[in-house]
């Protein structure tokens, strides 16, 4: 029917389905204590709803009345209410910042400056031919099924901020093109807590990182698996892709009161994709 309706589109159908039907499969399937324990694994039991909330199929409140229905103790469900509290905490950020979503909220903390960053997505990302197999591994399964999990989308974000020096809007422009669940809200200003220009500090992750959470199946099959970018320690890591960053004191923010959650090393529990 799609195919019909669309004629002129490219690419393959995703997987996922949409409708008020499937949305509801998808909850009857939450269980708060496992996406606790393995919500940071690829092949962890997140919810897959997203993309129902995205578009207004589901609500927030539905999907915590169904988290508390699924657990014995509240505190089993606690990692993911505390996510849909910062759904919502991005909603209305868009709604106090409008088009200005589009903007630094702050400078960047990397030692860059923002017109350092380039403002085109280079054609190696776009078309999945980096080399790198977890990279292009998620690019594939961007284009093809309009969702990713939230750890990839910190390490594909952070790789063209930090290692390619794209700028964040470049980035999350071009996920907005494919993401079944993707809004300026989440997106972008994730993108931007990435980058460093709503938060304070850059986020970033190392091989060891990676390998914990993909299980290591992209590192196996990697022709660049023995210059990998992403083979080094943090603070090898911190000194080769930042210059001087500008202390904190010094950051003037745009919003007075905001607190970032932001932290050099990897801090996964933040689904914010």
């Amino acid at each position: 029917m799609l195919e019909q309706e669309f004629p002129g589109a490219s690419g393959a159908i995703s997987p996922i389905r949409g409708g008020r039907q499937a949305a509801e499969q998808q909850i009857r399937k939450i269980d708060g204590k496992r996406y606790a324990r393995s919500r940071d694994h690829l092949n962890g039991a997140v919810t897959g709803l997203s993309p129902y909330i995205r578009h207004g199929v589901l609500t927030l409140a539905e999907v915590r009345d169904a988290v508390f229905q699924s657990i014995n103790n509240r505190d089993d469900g606690s990692k993911l209410i505390n996510e849909l509290g910062w759904r919502d905490f991005w909603q209305r950020m868009w709604q106090e910042l409008g088009d200005h979503i589009d903007d630094d909220q702050e400078v960047f903390k990397t030692g860059h400056s923002a017109s350092s960053y380039s403002r085109e997505l280079p054609d190696d990302i776009r078309d999945g031919c980096t080399g790198l197999a977890c990279m292009d591994g998620f690019r594939e399964e961007l284009v093809s099924t309009g969702w990713l999990h939230n750890h990839a989308r910190m390490w594909m974000a952070a790789w063209l901020v930090h290692w390619r020096h794209v700028h964040w809007k470049a980035g999350a422009d071009w996920f907005l093109e494919h993401l079944l669940d993707g809004d300026p809200a989440s997106n972008h200003l994730s993108w931007q807590w990435i980058a460093s220009t709503f938060s304070h500090k850059p986020y970033f992750f190392n091989r060891d990182n990676l390998e914990r959470y993909s299980g290591g199946n992209f590192c196996k099959s990697c022709s660049s698996a023995n210059h990998c970018p992403f083979d080094a320690s943090y603070e090898q890591l911190e000194t080769k892709l930042f210059a001087q960053r500008v202390p904190i004191r010094d950051v003037p923010a745009r919003r007075q009161g905001h607190r970032s959650k932001s932290t050099a090393r990897p801090n996964p529990s933040t689904q914010r994709f």
